[in-house]
């Protein structure tokens, strides 16, 4: 089973995912937060920073970009090929209601005629690989045996399937029943992705789907970061170990963020989900989002570590 790591904007950039690699790993694949260019540039200084080569070392990241212009996506691509990069991603999934309204992310799943227009000058203008990250529709499953059409004319590198409707932004269960057609009717490597949280998620899912050898999980990983090496049943990771993932998110933020609202705001988001990989930690996660000072939010952080276990230790 390969397991790639879901872009997730404004937590997993490079800091997280360097740090996420040093202390845990297991991924095979790393796909950057979207990078939204528009007719004027490829990339801002955060999006630069984020895929540049030296703060991704070790790692195989794919750069993803979210648009519905052709010129765009191309240019974008080609800059990223003079960075070293052999495949890129488009962004066909993210259901936010700013991005859905341009007709961007899944919105453009609503515009089939456009999307595959888009995709035929991308594939005759670009000599790198190219995946997708697809939801299955915007207003209805059914849109999906349409765009599996669509998708089946290109030689995508991988067909990344999050099998929900824009609507059901991560609400509502996975269709599986539209996974199992796409793996049945996609001409090109499918992956799946969506609500794979335990061990036990992922032995149902491969009981349900045997021949499927590349899954994605993004807010699993972000509640426990030890997820994957439970997955892969390689160990249980001790909570020191956690510790020193924190510290090193924490410390590089420090370094390169400014005034410590800034700092704590990444921190806060951090264990809005990484609260959950230990026992009894609402009360603490509900002090760290209260917290105005960094001295205030290490002491918490501190005690939390002091006082309480990651759940799968008990």
């Amino acid at each position: 089973m390969k397991f790639y790591f879901a872009p997730m904007e404004g937590i997993t950039g490079y800091i997280y995912r360097s740090a996420y690699h040093t202390y845990f790993g297991g991924i095979d694949k790393y796909f950057s937060p979207f990078i939204a260019p528009n007719q004027n540039r490829s990339f801002n200084s955060k999006e630069l920073n984020d895929i540049l080569p030296e703060h991704n070392e070790g790692m195989v990241l794919v750069p993803q970009i979210l648009t519905n212009r052709q010129e765009d996506f191309i240019r974008t691509a080609r800059d990223l090929k003079g960075l070293g990069y052999k495949e890129v991603n488009l962004n066909l999934g993210c259901p936010s209601r700013t991005v859905v309204a341009k007709n961007r992310g899944s919105g453009f799943l609503a515009c089939p005629k456009e999307l595959d227009q888009f995709l035929e000058d991308v594939f005759s203008s670009l000599d790198l690989s190219i995946s997708i990250k697809t939801r299955i529709g915007r207003d209805d499953p059914g849109e999906f045996y349409r765009l599996i059409e669509i998708y089946n004319k290109y030689p995508l590198k991988e067909l990344i399937i999050h099998p929900r409707i824009q609507r059901d932004y991560y609400k509502n269960q996975p269709n599986l029943q539209v996974f199992a057609d796409a793996w049945k009717l996609s001409r090109n490597p499918v992956c799946y992705n969506g609500d794979l949280f335990t061990p036990d998620d992922l032995e149902g899912f491969i009981r349900q789907f045997p021949e499927t050898d590349t899954v994605m999980l993004g807010r699993g990983i972000l509640s426990d970061p030890g997820l994957i090496c439970r997955m892969k049943k390689r160990e249980l990771p001790e909570k020191q170990r956690y510790r020193e993932f924190h510290d090193a998110v924490y410390g590089e933020y420090q370094k390169v963020l400014f005034g410590e609202k800034t700092v704590l705001f990444k921190m806060k988001e951090l264990w809005s989900y990484m609260g959950s990989s230990f026992t009894n930690s609402g009360k603490y996660v509900k002090k760290i989002r209260k917290c105005e000072k960094l001295a205030a939010y290490e002491s918490i952080v501190e005690d939390l570590f002091q006082e309480q276990e990651i759940w799968h230790e008990k």
